[in-house]
């Protein structure tokens, strides 16, 4: 059900809340397995242009987040099984950083810019 194509990578979008890698099209189709109630991305093409990154360094494969030291490290535990990237280049709109804040989360950017005291 993960596996893409290498003629589809060139499609592949990284989540700039929870980091999880998918082609375009799933996010379109699905949403975030991880974000969607509160992004809402499933069948709203614009916000997975805004709430998603082509650009992002290193993937990692989790496949029980729950107990994986490499999940707690970046922030992953919790999430479900998947392809992660490890850095994700990118700005949230400041109405989706507030939606996520109204939702009760607290959004720590995935480019590597967290300060100690935010993490």
């Amino acid at each position: 059900m993960s596996f893409v194509p290498g003629s589809q990578q060139r499609h592949l979008r990284a989540c700039m809340v929870c980091s999880i890698v998918q082609v375009q099209q799933r996010f379109i189709r699905e949403g975030c397995p991880n974000c969607e109630t509160f992004l809402g991305l499933q069948n709203h093409p614009e916000d997975v242009q805004q709430c998603t990154s082509q650009v992002f360094e290193g993937l990692i494969t989790l496949a029980d987040p729950s107990s994986s030291w490499v999940a707690r490290w970046q922030r992953l535990d919790g999430y479900v099984p998947g392809v992660y990237a490890v850095k994700v280049v990118g700005q949230l709109p400041e109405e989706t950083v507030q939606s996520i804040e109204d939702a009760g989360g607290r959004y720590i950017p995935r480019d590597g810019t967290v300060h100690d005291d935010d993490a």
